[in-house]
């Protein structure tokens, strides 16, 4: 039993390496959005309320870059696995047009519907001034946060093509400076210190937007400047071209991982619209408990993305099934672990932390209940995040589309929308009901892996 689900040192070295950078990143970037977040809050419940619903929708846009640039890095990795650099090339290309294609989309949708979107989750029971109010607030923070698409877009392209080549500490230390940023231009702007304008939700949204400028110019000047050490990115915009049967490879490969993202992510949001339905309180109190969640998550998300680039670079390498079989099998493991050990630190405050927010009781209270729903399925998520991950490495996007984001519109939407419209539930137990789904995919990830059909290498 020791052998099978724990590694040496040797595998724990190697995990690690990837995983801690990412980690750090992610934690330092999770970490930040809370000061960022609670520093929202302390404006008030309303402010709070419609950055929450704005966010919840950029996440869709942040998810489908995301998608984007994760459907390329399969063969990101496995190219620079196979020591191919033109390959690398050719999806860093594919991934800076297609990641701006999504920005300018994305800036498109925004403008023109950006009113209707807010409105669908300000239909719960409450006051009139406060849904206006908070719909007010989350268009002007939406306005601002929109110059920072472009940005994002393209750090995203530069980060994810160093990480799938083996290089995480870049992406890290620019992770970590950006953050900095924002959390030091947040203090400023929203509270008008050192002689600036207290500008609120808009203040925060400036601070984004510079953040993610300041990501890219270290990302993109880093890779650039080091071609001797990143060979790849040598002539990487010399021209734009992609040989044919690498884009449809891509396109058949990796879009099914866009297309996942998306509808994944629009999938939450809609169940998010399900949930705000049974009250205006709902809002401030999911965004509270996602905001500890989200730090919570960041150990096992981290895993995953260590998952999928262990595997990737194994199988571009042509390693033996069995070798492959073991060394996933331990990285499941160390997954599932860091998810049940977070999952019990969430619970232990999740009394305390709503606390620091500037609104009422009844928030805070709800806001513990849900937070301690979803730390309870905190292990069951790394499992399914891990998986996911795995059968994204070998090409099974189609599966993992299946998996995912079909499982969100076949099961979890269909349920939120009937229990939450038709039989009226209450938020608790429909919040339960919706995250219990979860142990469905954990079944169905079991299976996928023990099948086995992952395990390709997809550079021959």
């Amino acid at each position: 039993m020791r052998n099978r689900y724990i590694g040496n040192r040797a595998f724990y070295r190697r995990v690690f390496g990837v995983a801690v950078p990412i980690i750090i990143q992610n934690g330092i970037t999770n970490f930040v959005s809370l000061l960022d977040n609670i520093m929202v809050g302390q404006v008030g419940t309303i402010p709070m309320s419609g950055v929450s619903i704005v966010n919840g929708l950029l996440f869709v846009f942040n998810l489908s870059i995301f998608g984007a640039s994760s459907g390329a890095g399969i063969f990101t990795a496995q190219f620079f696995g196979s020591r191919d650099d033109e390959g690398v090339r050719h999806t860093f290309r594919f991934k800076f047009l297609i990641c701006l294609l999504l920005s300018v989309l994305g800036v498109t949708l925004f403008l023109t519907r950006g009113t209707q979107l807010i409105g669908l989750y300000l239909t719960g029971s409450g006051e009139a001034a406060t849904a206006q109010g908070a719909l007010d607030y989350g268009l002007r923070y939406l306005h601002v946060m929109l110059w920072g698409f472009v940005p994002f877009a393209l750090s995203n392209t530069y980060s994810s093509t160093l990480r799938e080549t083996g290089e995480t500490v870049v992406p890290m230390a620019a992770g970590i400076m950006a953050v900095l940023v924002n959390l030091c231009l947040n203090y400023v702007l929203i509270f008008g210190h050192f002689g600036a304008p207290a500008l609120g939700v808009e203040g925060a949204a400036i601070a984004t937007v510079i953040s993610r400028y300041v990501e890219l110019a270290i990302v993109a000047a880093w890779a650039h400047t080091h071609a001797g050490r990143y060979s790849y990115m040598t002539g990487v915009y010399r021209s734009l071209h992609i040989p044919g049967r690498l884009l449809k490879a891509i396109i058949r490969k990796g879009m099914p991982l866009l297309v996942n993202e998306f509808l994944w992510s629009f999938g939450m949001a809609i169940l998010n619209q399900c949930y705000s339905t049974c009250g205006l309180d709902v809002v401030p109190a999911q965004n509270i408990s996602s905001t500890l969640w989200n730090l919570g998550s960041v150990v096992f998300l981290s895993m995953g993305n260590a998952v999928g680039i262990i595997m990737g670079q194994m199988l571009g390498a042509g390693q033996n099934r069995d070798e492959v079989r073991d060394t996933n099998r331990k990285l499941i493991s160390v997954s599932v672990l860091s998810g049940a050990v977070f999952g019990l630190i969430i619970i232990l405050f999740s009394g305390l932390f709503p606390k620091i927010y500037n609104t009422t009781d009844s928030v805070r209270l709800l806001a513990t209940q849900l937070i301690c729903i979803s730390a309870l399925m905190m292990p069951f998520n790394s499992f399914t995040n891990a998986t996911y991950f795995t059968l994204r490495s070998g090409g099974q996007t189609m599966v993992t589309f299946l998996f995912d984001s079909c499982f969100v519109w076949v099961v979890c939407v269909p349920l939120a929308f009937c229990l939450s419209r038709f039989a009226h539930m209450s938020i608790l137990p429909l919040y339960a009901i919706c995250q219990g789904t979860d142990l469905i995919k954990s079944a169905l990830g079991a299976i996928m892996l023990k099948q086995g059909k992952w395990i390709q290498n997809l550079t021959t």
